[in-house]
């Protein structure tokens, strides 16, 4: 007998050790429950970020795979190196080029999707107790990735045309922050755009105060009206300390989940050592792929095609707003992206008012959950890259009543 057991008793068995903490502090995201609401087919949603899928140039991308895996199986079916295709950074760099920012493939390092790139720059960049400063509202998955990596995340505040830079710097001041987070064209959630004079501003206090900037562009390509802005890694005060991160998946496919981060040297190579530890590399097939189908294709006419898509669906929800909305509420006009911000009257929450929503077969997402600091519970945000100006006009017609419903 074993001692300190009794004969015929099951012998004590040890809990496992607890999960780490920032593995309990860091909820999941808000908006992917909301989505999980709204998986009925007869559900319009106006929920997700998601690109339209018709629009998708699915014969495109299907030749491309087909011409690699026909003439290069042995390669892109093997392992690769951790910075990316070659061809693939190359292509990426001769588009910064065109669009006026000279860029050497070396400086680029192809992540999967620009989430990951966000989680390389966490741990690459910064220690727990660390600071840093976002928009608020800002991107939900930037504040989980920096909640993850233990940072202390400050909001700082925001109007129309995004970060006031005299908040800025006084949150510069105050809080010695290690990084700021910036979306600044058609920014998630709000669809706003940074100005040009404020961008400089950012560049200027970033230099001043010595602080790295995060300029996060899904959506720059997806611009329908008014005239482009410079990057803020574009600006002579900013260039030495601006880490650019992009994606395809918002103008070649989601499911590719492909994406690149630009960054000075020393930061590029303690990233690539941080990738290698997560996954060696991205798959080398679907970047062979990427690559093959920005030689063969034409990814700007596609996007023609998509801009001007998106422009008429736009149009038909920020234009059906004022019929759907309650008297009261407002909500802005971006020029490109996928979001329009709106706001409900003082008294409404937009979090309690889903449900019934929901309900009536129509879905947004809340805006409360993309604040880190106090939130705005009648702020919500409304996706209108998915659906048809028709269906859009039908959604529109169900909230209306939805909420007059929850309201009364």
């Amino acid at each position: 007998m074993t001692p300190g057991t009794l004969t015929g008793s099951a012998p004590a068995t040890a809990p496992v050790p607890p999960l780490a903490a920032r593995a309990a502090s860091v909820g999941s995201s808000p908006v992917r429950e909301i989505l999980a609401l709204t998986e009925r087919p007869e559900v319009i949603s106006f929920a997700g970020g998601l690109p339209a899928p018709e629009l998708f140039d699915s014969g495109g991308i299907r030749a491309a795979y087909d011409r690699v895996l026909t003439e290069e199986p042995r390669r892109v079916l093997q392992y690769s190196t951790t910075e990316g295709d070659p061809a693939l950074r190359a292509a990426v760099a001769g588009r910064l080029a065109d669009r006026g920012l000279p860029t050497d493939p070396r400086a680029l390092l192809v992540t999967t999707g620009s989430q990951q790139a966000l989680t390389l720059l966490a741990t690459a960049l910064l220690e727990p107790g660390d600071t840093v400063l976002v928009e608020d509202p800002t991107y939900l998955a930037a504040l989980q990735c920096f909640g993850f990596a233990g940072a202390r995340v400050v909001p700082v505040r925001c109007d129309e045309d995004g970060v006031d830079p005299g908040a800025l710097a006084e949150a510069v001041e105050r809080e010695r922050p290690k990084l700021l987070y910036l979306v600044p064209t058609f920014q998630n959630p709000t669809g706003r755009t940074l100005p040009l004079a404020r961008r400089q501003e950012v560049a200027e206090i970033a230099a001043r105060d010595g602080l790295w900037l995060l300029e996060d562009d899904p959506y720059g390509e997806l611009r329908f009206e008014g005239a482009s802005v410079p990057w803020l890694a574009s600006l002579p005060r900013a260039a030495d300390r601006t880490v650019l991160l992009g994606s395809f998946s918002k103008v070649m496919a989601p499911g590719v989940r492909l994406g690149w981060l630009r960054a000075p040297t020393a930061l590029l190579g303690a990233c690539v050592v941080a990738k290698q530890s997560l996954d060696l590399h991205c798959s080398t097939v679907d970047q062979a792929a990427a690559a093959r189908y920005l030689a063969d294709s034409d990814l700007d006419a596609h996007l023609t095609r998509v801009r001007e898509s998106y422009r008429r669906r736009r149009d038909a929800l920020v234009d059906g707003l004022a019929a759907a909305l309650p008297d009261g509420s407002t909500w802005n006009r971006p020029e490109g992206g996928m979001f329009v911000w709106a706001r409900l009257p003082e008294g409404y929450d937009a979090t309690s008012l889903l449900r019934e929503a929901v309900a009536h077969d129509v879905a947004y997402v809340p805006g409360a959950p993309f604040f880190a600091g106090p939130p705005d519970h009648a702020a919500l945000r409304l996706s209108f890259t998915t659906h048809t100006p028709a269906e859009i006009s039908e959604g529109l017609n169900r909230l209306g009543p939805a909420l007059r419903t929850a309201a009364g």
